[in-house]
């Protein structure tokens, strides 16, 4: 898998909704950029750095483009991933391969059946040490897990009971472990990415819906294309190796993550995003007085909708991508562009939809198609 030779050239889109003006310095602290032109300085290298990522990345990843773009969307907003696909067509590969772009730790923990959740999260074990009376002493001491990582891949997620899954909720969420009733801080920045097989259901367990809406996105990695897979196979076959080099830290990036947070949110672009997200919602589900905003498509076929984490991340993602095309404020095509990853993992279907062979992508793109740009 790989990116194409101009990954690091995105094409300018000149949305006719987006409000255009200079990014907020309103939410600036001492640790960020304080006037515009800091701001300026800062989102230019905001740019150069997510295509130097990708650059590195396109070293050994051959193809999926759309893939390596919103995992990197993720990285830069804080956001956890979640990658399906079959085997063997480089998921595990990318997160590898991302961790080596990045100086950053990196953890793996190989999900099974009979993984507990202390093989995750660490486990508080007894210490013998000679004191300074010459007599030994035993004490407590916390042993951390694989999770006190910076980049932790989680490897075929759904093989773990839900029990060992459950040990992740909180690093997810607070960015913190509770063993033995102290709480650890993990690393910043921390980012989980999972990966787990579609085809095959055997001796797996369906993540709860608590933890698949923890994360941001969940992205679907494809078989590569003849002319991919031929690349593939010169790159893997052959004397010589691509490999990636580091060539972003820890700081630069936490640095990135509070720039794209002050780019601006028109008022009409947030109110599409609540639309947006109210619209997965059938209307039966909606509070007395309200308006409903659900497709006919979305009564018939939704037991239940996203929750407001899926409005946050289609407009946190929004954010990043005005950015990357050097704009300072959203505009409703860039929440198009994160509707179907950031909802299609948060939308419960019923029987009747599992019936006629219904997907939530389906569901997801009627709603970005039948809903208003704007409503009186």
């Amino acid at each position: 898998m790989g990116v194409p030779a101009d990954a690091g050239k995105r094409k300018a889109r000149k949305p006719r909704d987006a409000t255009i003006g200079p990014m907020s310095t309103q939410e600036s602290t001492s640790a960020g950029p304080a006037t515009a032109e800091q701001v300026r300085a800062a989102a230019e290298q905001f740019r150069s750095d997510f295509a130097a990522v990708r650059e590195q990345i396109g070293r050994v990843i051959v193809g999926q483009g759309e893939v390596v773009e919103n995992v990197l969307v993720c990285l830069f907003i804080g956001g956890h991933v979640l990658l399906e696909g079959v085997p063997g067509i480089g998921k595990t590969l990318l997160v590898r391969t991302l961790a080596r772009a990045l100086d950053l730790s990196f953890g793996r923990v190989q999900f099974t059946p009979d993984l507990m959740p202390a093989d995750v999260t660490g486990t508080t074990v007894v210490v013998e040490s000679e004191g300074s009376d010459g007599r030994r002493e035993r004490r407590f001491q916390f042993q951390p897990g694989p999770v006190f990582a910076q980049i932790l891949l989680a490897d075929e997620i759904n093989r773990a009971t839900p029990k060992t899954q459950s040990a992740l909720l909180e690093a997810m969420q607070e960015r913190a472990v509770t063993v033995g009733g102290r709480t650890h801080p993990l690393p910043a920045p921390f980012l989980v990415m999972a990966t787990q097989n579609p085809v095959e259901q055997e001796g797996t367990y369906p993540l709860p819906e608590a933890q698949l809406d923890r994360f941001l996105f969940k992205l679907l990695v494809l078989s590569p294309a003849r002319k991919d897979l031929g690349e593939i196979l010169a790159r893997t076959t052959g004397a010589a190796t691509g490999e990636a080099s580091a060539v972003i830290g820890a700081e630069r990036i936490i640095a990135h993550q509070r720039l794209v947070r002050l780019v601006e949110v028109a008022p009409h672009v947030q109110d599409y995003a609540v639309r947006l997200v109210l619209a997965t919602q059938p209307s039966a589900l909606i509070q007395a007085g309200e308006m409903a905003f659900a497709p006919p498509m979305v009564n018939q076929y939704v037991r239940l909708g996203a929750s407001p984490r899926a409005a946050q991340a289609i407009v946190l993602a929004g954010k990043c991508r005005a950015l990357l095309d050097g704009r300072g404020a959203v505009s409703i095509d860039d929440l198009k562009a994160a509707a179907l990853p950031a909802l299609r993992h948060r939308i419960i279907l019923n029987f009747e939809a599992h019936a006629e062979g219904i997907t939530t992508d389906a569901i997801v793109n009627n709603v970005v198609s039948t809903l208003p740009v704007q409503v009186s």
